[in-house]
């Protein structure tokens, strides 16, 4: 019956013998009868926690590049993990402009509204339509400045506009804060090309796992 390995000590020298114990050596026998199976699931768990590391990393550099909060970045990355007989994952990102209520802890000023480091001047936090405030000015205001209100359309207040509504029905267009994301783009190329490095690394620690998983049965 084979114990392993072993060493074996001689007059002039020593010899080490490596070898798989029987109990070793079948589960690998039984390891390879699975194996298509096993590393087909190690694949899968590989991808869905790629996919989750770089969900992570790029929320965060897009939180410290835009002074946003990482809860809110994370709303616009979703996962689509790999499931059944799929061999693909996806992450996708949302980079359309977002409220700048979402992106902090909105404070209302004397001046206008304060969040994650940015300030509204003239603006204010009120709940317009939904359920939850967000940030307006008037587009009349003097204060209004395009760039702080990204795809809001400046309207003489008459019919329907993307991003701004008249308030109480009167004809003051009101525009609603935002903060574009079109900066965040190199993030995605950056991480990307780390994607093949992380998969990598993480596909060996998958079937390290199913291996050792069958030599301990």
């Amino acid at each position: 019956m084979s114990v392993g390995s072993y060493y074996k000590s001689s007059a002039d020298g020593g010899m080490v013998t490596i070898q798989s114990s029987s109990a070793d050596l079948q589960a690998f026998q039984d390891f390879a009868k699975v194996v298509p199976k096993a590393a087909a699931a190690a694949h899968r768990r590989a991808i869905n926690k790629t996919l989750g590391r770089l969900r992570t990393h790029i929320a965060r550099a897009v939180s410290r590049q835009e002074r946003i909060a990482v809860a809110a970045v994370r709303q616009r990355l979703r996962s689509y993990p790999v499931t059944g007989g799929a061999m693909s994952g996806k992450l996708w990102f949302g980079l359309n402009a977002i409220e700048s209520s979402r992106i902090g802890r909105a404070r209302q000023t004397g001046s206008g509204v304060s969040v994650a480091g940015r300030r509204y001047q003239g603006a204010f936090l009120k709940q317009v339509y939904g359920n939850k405030p967000d940030i307006w000015i008037r587009t009349a205001s003097k204060h209004f400045d395009a760039d702080d209100y990204p795809d809001s359309t400046v309207s003489s207040g008459r019919g329907p506009s993307s991003g701004w509504v008249a308030e109480n029905g009167s004809r003051f267009p009101l525009a609603k804060a935002k903060v574009s994301l079109e900066q965040a783009r190199p993030h995605f190329d950056i991480w990307v090309r780390k994607a093949d490095e992380i998969l990598l690394l993480i596909l060996q620690q998958e079937l390290n796992f199913e291996l050792q998983k069958y030599l301990r049965s």
